[in-house]
């Protein structure tokens, strides 16, 4: 059985560096938290999956799941993910609000498995935009 992802928009990040800046503000212990109104509906099949994240119209990294929180005293619930920022094989995607389902089978690979991860993101997004990567 593959895993099963979400996606989300990194609303107001314009590189994958701000992104990790701002995960990096709410990362205690190496769980990194996002917050979210509502509990996804299929929370126990997300858990071990990842959530990837969007940013200029692009699936451009991911983060595993660990679990899922109520919030105290809210109607909300944080969602716990590994602090690690996985970038992967940038992918188009539509923005869209709050969080989308994303089959594992659908799921782009890690940059890492493609021998890019250590190239730097500048290069890496004009090499992916001549289609090279």
């Amino acid at each position: 059985m593959a895993l099963l992802n979400i996606t989300k928009v990194a609303v107001g990040c314009p590189s994958l560096d701000i992104l990790a800046e701002r995960l990096q503000a709410r990362t205690t212990n190496e769980v990194a938290v996002v917050t979210t109104r509502n509990r996804p509906t299929r929370h126990a099949e997300l858990i071990g999956g990842s959530l990837f994240w969007i940013i200029k119209h692009k699936l451009v990294a991911r983060q595993q799941i660990l679990g899922f929180e109520e919030m105290e005293n809210e109607r909300r619930w944080i969602i716990l993910l590994d602090a690690r920022l996985i970038p992967v094989d940038p992918r188009p995607r539509r923005a869209h609000q709050g969080w989308r389902y994303l089959e594992g089978s659908d799921a782009p690979v890690d940059l890492a498995a493609l021998g890019g991860a250590e190239l730097p993101a500048a290069l890496r997004h004009e090499l992916a935009a001549l289609g090279l990567l």
